[in-house]
């Protein structure tokens, strides 16, 4: 077996993975729902595990962005206590490390658990606290996972602001950068320049949900105006490159995209619920990384798309034929991408190829 042999996903799920694409209110187990639900009288579209699980994968399958975020109402809901988010987030760790993740940048929108009165403080205090108790029982386990929080903005909502000073006040105790998320359409990241601006004035990371639901536009504006350093998802990036010809030539906007080496955040389930791709054999994610832009797999929302980093790969093997060089590069994307210091990320990438790539797989 070699590093151009196609793995199986056995030795997928072996693999160190790396997701810097994954939101915590998107990732419950159906069970914890449920409990967190009795607790507080709260009734849910089903009281069994797999009917409840079969009833969010369903539910996101509309192709509709709108459609899909409105399943959040459930998840976010039943995470209005300290007690609830930590859980969550405690779980979320467990639940990456055991699918093989060692290195996870998770996202969520802290304005959105503050319903029964719970500071903005309070909500990322108890998802840091959650991640560090999740790293230690996968520890326990025999995994090594670290776990690093992005607090997002509602795109709709006029908080943008006071979440970006939270992104301050909480870097390096477990925050590493700042998100927009929500609909595209309608909502151009530039309604937050001033937020942007500040959050770049305070040496801060951040990247932007821009590229799923709306096109070129949005992308353009995240990156030329507001200074993204990453794009959260970008698909649709592929609008602006021609196929017609017997070379695919670049427009101006992804060939800026592909020579800055900034990052796309590509989640191919949760872009086919969506609409953004047809099917993963169609996804952009396959001729993007043949033209070498920098393409990371991410899993978006667990729960909704019910899947995993292993199922992603899995998934993309399969559709394009990938194999194991494939997989260690999108990796290896992720982490020289991800918003932790130069030397902590080359240090996770020396512990993953210093071994050897394919000796961590099973070989």
């Amino acid at each position: 077996m070699t590093l151009t042999s196609i793995p199986t996903a056995e030795q997928i799920k072996r693999l160190p993975k790396a997701v810097i694409h994954d939101h915590l209110d998107g990732g419950l187990r159906p069970q914890t729902i449920i409990e967190l639900a009795a607790e507080i009288a709260y009734k849910l579209p089903a009281n069994d595990p797999d009917a409840l699980g079969d009833w969010f994968y369903e539910a996101c399958n509309s192709g509709s962005l709108v459609r899909y975020i409105e399943t959040f109402e459930h998840t976010i809901a039943v995470m209005q206590t300290k007690e609830a988010i930590t859980r969550v987030a405690k779980e979320c760790a467990l639940d990456l490390a055991r699918d093989g993740v060692v290195y996870a940048e998770v996202r969520g929108a802290p304005e959105l658990f503050t319903r029964k009165e719970l500071t903005l403080d309070e909500v990322i205090e108890a998802t840091i606290a959650g991640y560090r108790l999740g790293e230690a029982e996968a520890k326990a386990e025999g995994f090594t996972i670290r776990v690093e929080s992005l607090l997002c903005a509602l795109r709709q909502n006029p908080h943008a602001q006071e979440i970006a000073e939270k992104v301050i006040k909480y870097r390096d105790l477990g925050v590493v950068g700042f998100d927009i998320a929500g609909p595209e359409d309608g909502f151009p990241p530039t309604n937050q320049l001033d937020t942007f601006n500040y959050l770049r004035q305070e040496d801060a990371h951040f990247t932007i949900h821009a590229g799923e639901a709306y096109g070129l536009p949005s992308i353009w504006q995240a990156i030329q105006m507001c200074g993204a350093e990453r794009l959260g998802h970008g698909v649709r990036i592929i609008e602006d490159i021609d196929f017609s010809g017997s070379k695919p030539k670049l427009g101006r906007l992804s060939a800026y995209v592909r020579d800055r080496r900034i990052p796309l955040e590509l989640c191919p389930t949760s872009n086919l619920q969506t609409g953004a791709a047809k099917n993963i054999a169609s996804h952009p994610i396959g001729a993007l990384a043949k033209l070498r832009f920098r393409v990371t797999i991410n899993t978006d929302n667990r729960l909704m798309s019910r899947t995993s980093m292993t199922n992603e790969m899995v998934e993309v093997v399969k559709a394009f034929n990938w194999n194991f060089q494939d997989l260690q590069r999108v990796t290896i994307n992720a982490l020289k991408s991800s918003f932790i210091p130069f030397e902590e990320r080359l240090a996770i990438i020396e512990e993953i190829v210093k071994p050897g790539y394919l000796a961590i797989s099973g070989e």
